[in-house]
């Protein structure tokens, strides 16, 4: 039996087993970025009843509390606090299948096969490798999406300055790797696939073109184009882990390395050289 046989999940072919994949893919969407969505969608009306995109403002890793210590305490519980739909989503995969979910999705540092140093290596050269792809195309249509007047203005870092801030807004930017990467291209491929999507005459591109569209939608609030410029970007990123699932070997974790040094390099830049430059506040 080949490795992609070994690894890629069968439909379920019982209602109660359909029922049971839908409700989870409901409540892990529903507890983390499908609530995300729901949220961005409304605020992007909100906006564009209020004045036009291109003259507002978005802000984003904002100061949670007026004194220091309490900011950082905010702070670290609402990273921590948004990972749980990860555990839930992991430990429902471990509930379906019975085996490592980090095996399943190809969520840590080993990849079948591969000593750990070579799994590293691997996922650190194609993250980096995205990552700089990706940049580039990211300040293009942000900068596209702002002449044309259908991007808000995005502050990428509004936290005040103290010896922490650096760490919280790079633990911020894993943090948004680990939870958008596992749950919307890992978790939701897989029991998408479980569901008999992937499957036809669009095949694997109906699961890529669902994950993307979500990947776009709970972005909504920053304007127009960063939904275009997320839904690219989720593209690429399913298309990618689409060619690691038809090998037997899905990898998840170049795409969160991936993902989590755009956030970094958007955040902690802007938080280092944003008034320099004379963006900052």
């Amino acid at each position: 039996m080949s490795r992609t046989a070994n690894l890629e999940p069968a439909p379920v072919p019982t209602r109660a087993g359909r029922v049971r994949l839908r409700v989870e893919i409901a409540l892990v969407l529903g507890l983390s970025l499908g609530q995300s969505a729901v949220y961005s969608v409304v605020s992007l009306l909100d906006k564009l009843t209020r004045a036009p995109l291109g003259d507002q403002t978005t802000s984003m890793n904002r100061s949670l509390a007026e004194r220091p210590g309490f900011d950082l305490t905010y702070q670290l519980l609402d990273i921590v606090f948004a990972l749980v739909p990860v555990a839930l989503a992991l430990y429902l995969l471990f509930a379906l299948t019975g085996r490592s979910p980090f095996r399943t999705l190809g969520f840590g540092v080993r990849r079948p096969g591969r000593s750990v140093p070579a799994s590293i290596g691997y996922d650190a050269g194609v993250g980096s490798a995205l990552f700089a792809a990706i940049g580039v195309g990211t300040l293009g249509v942000y900068a596209a999406g702002r002449a044309l007047g259908v991007t808000t203005a995005i502050v990428p870092a509004n936290l005040d300055d103290h010896w922490w801030t650096i760490p919280v807004l790079l633990l911020s930017a894993v943090r948004h790797g680990v939870l958008e990467e596992v749950v919307v291209v890992g978790f939701l491929f897989h029991h998408l696939r479980r569901l008999g999507w992937g499957r036809g005459a669009w095949g694997a591109w109906s699961i890529i073109v669902a994950s993307a569209l979500l990947r776009g939608s709970y972005h909504l609030y920053q304007g127009i184009g960063p939904f275009l410029g997320n839904v690219a970007m989720g593209l690429v990123f399913g298309w990618l882990y689409q060619r690691g699932v038809d090998r037997g070997q899905p990898r998840v974790m170049p795409l969160v390395v991936a993902h989590a040094l755009l956030d970094a390099a958007g955040f902690v830049g802007y938080a280092l050289f944003g008034s320099a430059i004379g963006i900052g506040a």
